[in-house]
């Protein structure tokens, strides 16, 4: 299973973009369109369309076909005169749903209706309380079942504690599926019982890792139940499943390139339910005073040495993916997240590295005070890895600087359309700063057009910056470019296209464009 899922490298970069549409946001047309179009950074699935009228009426959209990252929609009706809203909601390659609206007009503007995008904060609140559940279930329950079957020989000590966690994350596992299926179609916690909205939930990546994450638990309970020759392999098995679960979905696994990205997932997972699933047998042996609790600590401290320096280079390779500037860690919520990870951590390896080296000869000698001591610390590690939990799970309600990075980079285009000529303009990146811009130039009926010049002109008179004049170069690849061109503001900018047909005949088109921040 582990294999399949790391071989399953499929292009993705996780929270798709929307680069392009049409009509576009803002438009002003003279009639309805006949279908609507949304170009994404990647492939995605659309969960809901909905047009909203200039009365408020909402109309679902269901007629679309996926052509690449694009999506084309049919516009079921005749629209009248007013502002309408079209409101998107697709699911990303990585499971996260993204969703957004878009603004045009028929005939004049009119004010637009409202469209509501407030924060279900009992279900954001039940998604984060699922995924804490769940990872204490694949972690302190599966880890912990293998600590009681390869490390603790014939104790016992956490056995009842490692079920339950087991059964919480036997219970988590499908109700966070029911909570994803909500987050993705964008409903309330009282329509969990709708089977639409397991289908969808179903239906992302994160099914894949219910499934894997199901097999595991199951696995790990199995082997609590029998001898300790059987329990060892089915240990094992779910300590693999583990691993698998997460590099399934979520934003790391999805990151490129994933034949690197998933197996480091597939690593931290496993060396964290190593790790982490070991604390409360060990310290509750210790604390017992159990047979067999110094064999037990001799085999952790021997066997956590190389796991933890896996488990953190691996980290560390998929913290540098994800962040990709110093300047991110305090610039995003993903990075703040990550900087108060980074301080557990060091609290947790501060504490770790003192059991190992400080206490843990003193107490596999048999120090009663040591032992003593030693438990209160693994208490305390507990504490620390339940408190790292609670950070990770808030990663799912917060895009990671990669996927803004590339979100931010993707260009933004216009289509500038009169009767003697037309064109398509990209300008990348379609944000504030210095950009390059390609114009694809041709008649008023699509045929081409031989231009002797082209200039771009750009203005932004609400901001008080009168046009800016460049020059394109024609690169022999039959489009126009203009490079080193510095775009000083973002917002709603005027494109001018100014085309030099003959000496004595030239044609000037325009539209507007948005430049993001």
């Amino acid at each position: 299973m582990a294999l399949i899922v790391m071989a399953s490298t499929g292009q993705a970069f996780a929270h798709a973009a929307l680069i392009k549409t049409d009509p576009a946001d803002g438009a002003v047309l003279a009639q309805a369109p006949a279908r609507f179009s949304l170009n994404f950074s990647e492939p995605v699935s659309p969960l809901v369309l909905t047009l909203v009228t200039p009365d408020g009426t909402p109309i679902p959209l269901t007629s679309f076909r996926l052509s690449d990252q694009t999506v084309e929609i049919d516009n079921p009706q005749t629209l009248k005169s007013g502002t309408h809203v079209l409101s998107w909601r697709v699911i990303s390659a990585d499971g996260h749903p993204v969703g957004g609206s878009l603004l045009f007009s028929i005939g004049a503007p009119s004010e637009p209706p409202a469209v509501s995008e407030a924060i279900d904060w009992p279900l954001r609140s039940a998604i984060w309380i699922g995924k804490v559940v769940l990872y204490a279930g694949l972690f302190l329950g599966i880890g912990g079942a293998f600590a009681l079957a390869w490390l603790a020989g014939d104790g016992r000590a956490g056995q009842c504690f490692v079920a339950g966690t087991i059964l919480c994350g036997l219970l988590a596992a499908p109700l966070s599926l029911g909570l994803q299926g909500l987050d993705a179609l964008g409903a309330p916690l009282s329509h969990l019982a709708q089977p639409v909205v397991w289908r969808t939930g179903v239906g992302t990546s994160f099914g894949w890792t219910v499934l894997i994450a199901l097999i595991a638990l199951g696995l790990g309970l199995l082997s609590l139940a029998g001898p300790r020759a059987p329990a060892r392999p089915l240990a094992l098995a779910g300590l693999v499943g583990v691993g698998a679960a997460l590099a399934a979905s979520g934003h790391a696994s999805a990151a490129e390139p994933q034949w690197l990205t998933r197996p480091l997932v597939f690593i931290h997972g496993v060396g964290i339910a190593f790790w982490a699933g070991a604390l409360v047998p060990l310290g509750l042996a210790l604390k017992r005073q159990a047979a067999g609790a110094v064999e037990f600590l001799r085999r952790f401290s021997w066997a956590i040495v190389p796991v933890v320096a896996l488990l953190a280079s691996a980290g560390i390779v998929l913290a540098v993916i994800q962040v990709q500037t110093p300047s991110a860690l305090v610039d995003t919520a993903y990075g703040r997240l990550l900087l108060v990870k980074l301080a557990l951590l060091v609290f947790l390896f501060t504490l770790a590295g003192v059991n190992r080296w400080k206490l843990t000869a003193s107490a596999e000698a048999g120090a009663t005070e040591v032992q003593r001591r030693l438990t209160r610390s693994v208490g305390v590690e507990v504490l620390i890895v339940l408190a790292i939990f609670g950070v990770a799970a808030g990663w799912r309600f917060t895009p990671p600087p990669r996927a803004l990075a590339i979100a931010a980079a993707q260009p933004v285009s216009v289509h500038v359309h009169a009767l003697q000529a037309m064109a398509d303009l990209s300008i990348t990146p379609g944000h504030a700063g210095p950009v390059a811009a390609s114009m694809i130039i041709m008649s008023g009926d699509f045929g081409p057009l031989d231009a002797k010049e082209v200039t771009l002109v750009l203005s932004k008179p609400d901001s008080g910056i009168e046009p800016l004049k460049r020059a394109a170069t024609r690169p022999g690849d039959g489009s126009w470019r203009v490079d080193n061109l510095i775009i000083p503001v973002s917002g709603r900018w005027t494109v001018r296209i100014d085309i030099l047909i003959s000496d004595f005949d030239m044609v000037k088109i325009e539209a507007p464009i948005d430049i993001r921040p």
